[in-house]
């Protein structure tokens, strides 16, 4: 993908991704753009009656200003969240072995949908946010399969207990939308949320 308005931002403000995951730096480093890193550090918990791809952006909209507010006049930091949503549920990062069993258990054989946010904001407030979604089809897997996966460490500390680009790949049938979104940074939202700021 050829990239006109991410360059751009990254000209006009230093980028700072507000993010704790190694995947996301890797996406946004193959971009060619440089930035810093500061991690945010804020409770994941939805409102009562929230709907699931509301709550995400809420999420990476606070913990992009949460990082804006921690860093420097001319910073521009991206937030980020990513969560699992099957049958209107989200399904968050599990909390233990038992829960990871759970939770893969439940996506065995179903499709689901993978949401991810993206928020730019510079310390005055919010620039652009937005979300992708992808569809994300299981594979029907057995006890023993995730059994032997949870084994791996790998869904730990990941929503909906897989990891798409890992380990996990064996989990997945198809899917119908961008793999960027099912692993937490949609590069294609951040250049659409770039155009929005540079245009502003």
């Amino acid at each position: 993908m050829t990239y006109k308005y991410l360059p751009l931002l990254a000209e006009k403000y230093r980028l700072v991704l507000g993010s704790r995951s190694p995947r996301r730096m890797k996406l946004l480093s193959e971009t060619g753009v440089s930035f810093a890193r500061i991690i945010p550090d804020l409770e994941e918990a939805p409102f009562e009656g929230e709907h699931p791809y509301n709550f995400a952006e809420r999420l990476a909209r606070d913990k992009a200003l949460q990082v804006a507010r921690r860093s420097e006049a001319g910073d521009a930091v991206i937030g980020c969240d990513t969560v699992v949503v099957l049958e209107g549920e989200v399904l968050g990062k599990p909390a233990n072995e038992s829960d990871a069993y759970e939770i893969l258990s439940r996506l065995s054989g179903k499709r689901h949908v993978v949401c991810t946010a993206l928020a730019i904001a510079e310390h005055s407030g919010i620039l652009a946010s937005g979300y992708e979604l992808t569809e994300v089809r299981f594979n029907k897997v057995t006890a023993e399969q995730i059994r032997e996966y949870i084994a791996t460490g790998e869904p730990m500390d990941k929503a909906g207990a897989y990891g798409i680009q890992g380990m996990g790949a064996f989990l997945v049938d198809s899917i119908k939308g961008e793999l960027d979104t099912v692993i937490g940074f949609p590069r294609t939202l951040l250049e659409r949320l770039a155009k929005q700021v540079i245009e502003e």
